[in-house]
């Protein structure tokens, strides 16, 4: 992924989403239903943290930092699309 990649703010409800960081720096953000947000993570080798786990139902978003950035996404279950769970609407 390339800087400035944004992944909107979004949630799933059906399941935890785990990011692993495999090369580069990304900022993975929280917010609560009123879009403030809660926590932010800076992933990358001059922080050390190179995953965060985020709790089913937790709205997040993703922004790429550095150039050549590469994740690991799982989640445990299947993909559901749900377009109501996007802050975008």
């Amino acid at each position: 992924m390339e800087p400035d990649t944004i992944m909107p703010i979004h949630r799933h409800m059906q399941s935890d989403e785990t990011q692993i960081l495999l090369r580069g720096k990304i900022e993975v953000t929280a917010y609560n239903d009123k879009k403030e947000v809660t926590e932010r993570y800076i992933l990358g080798s001059a922080t050390g943290n190179y995953g965060v786990n985020i709790p089913k139902g937790q709205w997040h978003s993703l922004k790429v930092i550095e150039s050549g950035s590469v994740i690991f996404e799982a989640k445990d279950g299947p993909y559901i699309p749900n377009y109501k769970n996007s802050l975008l609407e």
